[in-house]
């Protein structure tokens, strides 16, 4: 069995790299290369641009692949999705597919740009929802860099944003939100109904969600005496049961507990007060939920 597997050139490659070693695969890639190489030999990686993926698993290219969901409603691919993985370049947030344009126009609404010019990259996605508002306009495709033809060249854009910088640096004005997307692992239907396949793809799921969980946790040991044990571990958080085991001195026990970073920094000074010790935070790979 070989997998072939689309990964998302641009802007989600980095990101998408690191969470694969999150997950334990290794990936490398040379200089303009897109043929990447992972230490996993059921696994044939093939660097894509993201737009391309859901077409290429629908059509059997590819097996599998990981792309925003604002790709796969764009092109209306027909695909099996396994898991959705928040991660994008910046954040753990959704990215908004939006409708703008610029900060000193009179538009207000999509009706406000009857018979006007919109650039994006998302053309069937633009054309089906000013098809749906019921107004008439003209929709260009741009390879890209949509912030600078507004108001020059076109009169609103339809692009993609994760914080809106972009767009602020370029004086535009968000006037709608089409769409709200996350990196999902897709596959074909295929892929899905062959059996090794399918529990490849699971056993990846498992590993880049807990990879994705762990996001934001560490690890938290400890060291508290019996006789403080109930009021030391009465500091942490209400559902949130720490392991604990005895340690060779019967006058003391071990606690070990997840928790998520911000919990953390307010914790440890209140644990250390109370009397724990030995208190040692650690990161986490994966978190199997």
């Amino acid at each position: 069995m070989r997998l072939r597997l689309g990964l998302p050139k641009g802007s989600l490659e980095e990101a998408t790299y690191s969470l694969f070693g999150r997950a334990g695969f290794s990936i490398r890639t040379a200089s303009r290369s897109y043929q990447p190489m992972i230490d996993d030999e059921t696994i044939e990686p093939v660097l894509l641009r993201p737009q391309e993926i859901p077409r290429f698993i629908e059509d059997g290219v590819i097996d599998a692949g990981l792309t925003g969901h604002d790709w796969i409603t764009d092109c209306q691919a027909d695909l099996h999705e396994i898991c959705e993985l928040r991660y994008s370049k910046l954040t753990t947030n959704p990215i908004r597919v939006v409708l703008a344009v610029h900060e000193d126009s009179s538009y207000k609404t999509a009706k406000d740009l009857e018979g006007q010019t919109i650039a994006t990259e998302y053309v069937r996605l633009t054309q089906r929802y000013f098809a749906e508002q019921g107004v008439n306009v003209k929709v260009e495709f741009s390879w890209g860099a949509c912030e600078v033809k507004v108001p020059s060249l076109v009169q609103a854009i339809v692009v993609n944003t994760e914080t809106g910088s972009s767009l602020r640096a370029h004086n535009l004005r968000i006037m709608e939100t089409l769409l709200t997307s996350t990196t999902r692992f897709v596959c074909s239907h295929a892929a899905w109904q062959d059996e090794a396949k399918r529990e490849k793809l699971e056993s990846m799921s498992i590993l880049l969600t807990g990879a994705i969980n762990a996001t934001k946790l560490v690890g938290l040991k400890m060291n508290l005496p019996v006789a403080d044990k109930d009021a030391i571990l009465a500091v942490l958080p209400s559902l949130k049961n720490p392991t604990v085991a005895q340690l060779s001195d019967p006058s003391w026990v071990a606690a070990e507990v997840i928790l998520s970073e911000r919990e953390v920094r307010e914790l440890i000074p209140q644990l250390k007060r109370a009397g724990a010790t030995g208190i040692v935070e650690y990161p986490l790979n994966k978190v199997i939920l």
